[in-house]
């Protein structure tokens, strides 16, 4: 499987720019929105998370987070089978740094918090009680995924920059 030149740096660009949207994404809720949900009493903060992680699930969010996933994919290939060329290394790990570090800890972790999150009811000691600890564990994973699809971004970037160095 050769891929071709433009066809290569097409898929550099659309992952050095779906990488740096979903860290942009993630670093949001590490920042501000967790804490802002956290300052909510827990039967609103849980309602309200609830409520995004319904609204998360759309086409837009989904082509970006795993259209960038298929790109890396596509890199990961083509850095092993071009291993020789300058700033494979930038494909290769940027690549695994995003399918690893970002979606394989959202599958891993934060998907299992939210789907312990969806069924507990609001309200409930119980709910107050998970709500306690989903805070701390999802946004501690959260911090993960956006320090690797950042990562992943500037490695990208890196290797956008090295072949219009060559060109």
């Amino acid at each position: 499987m050769v891929i071709s030149h433009p066809l290569i740096f097409a898929l550099k660009l659309f992952a050095a720019i779906g990488c740096g949207l979903i860290a942009g994404v993630f670093f949001a809720f590490s920042t501000f929105v967790m804490a802002g949900l956290a300052r909510l009493q827990p039967a609103q903060g849980i309602t309200a998370m609830q409520s995004i992680n319904i609204t998360a699930i759309n086409p837009l969010f989904m082509l970006a987070l795993f259209g960038t996933a298929v790109a890396c994919l596509f890199l990961t290939v083509s850095s092993l089978l071009k291993w020789h060329q300058p700033g494979a290394v930038y494909l290769l790990i940027g690549s695994l740094l995003y399918l690893i570090g970002t979606i394989g800890v959202t599958i891993a972790f934060n998907v299992p918090l939210n789907d312990a999150l969806v069924n507990v009811k609001p309200d409930s000691t119980e709910g107050a009680n998970l709500w306690a600890s989903y805070l701390t564990n999802w946004t501690t994973w959260n911090h993960v995924r956006t320090i690797a699809a950042l990562a992943a971004a500037t490695l990208f970037t890196l290797s956008l920059c090295e072949q219009a160095a060559r060109s």
